[in-house]
């Protein structure tokens, strides 16, 4: 299982070597790929797991010129964009979860959080230039 993690790693870490830092500044669309997935419950310690464990897709894309970020079951647009020098921050909302992913313009790396009043999840990824 945790195998299968890793080498979605080292694929995701491969491609986005190879790309520069103009590939995530928003000019482009982007293929993510989500590696590790953490699930909060208020009282409780975070649990850690894959993203499919908690039913997160595995990748997602990422399309700044429509405004929406495109998982294999739904399109959710993006509500607010701010790019900032070493980040860009997008968030939206979608089935009663407010979301915010934080991508960084140097390597692609992108953390993603999912909360609403009882939960909060944490996905952590790579993403490529698509």
């Amino acid at each position: 299982m945790w195998a299968a993690a890793w080498l979605c790693c080292a694929i995701s870490a491969t491609c986005a070597s190879g790309a520069g830092a103009a590939d995530f500044d928003g000019s482009k669309p982007l293929l993510c790929a989500t590696i590790d997935a953490h699930s909060c419950d208020p009282g409780q310690a975070c649990l850690r797991g894959l993203p499919s464990d908690l039913g997160a897709p595995q990748f997602l894309r990422i399309d700044f010129s429509k405004k929406t970020v495109v998982g294999p079951a739904r399109t959710t647009p993006i509500r607010f964009m701010e790019a900032g020098e070493s980040q860009l921050l997008l968030q939206g909302t979608e089935l009663g979860f407010a979301w915010t992913i934080a991508l960084d313009k140097a390597d692609g790396t992108m953390t993603l959080s999912l909360v609403n009043r009882e939960d909060a999840y944490m996905l952590f990824g790579a993403c490529t230039p698509n």
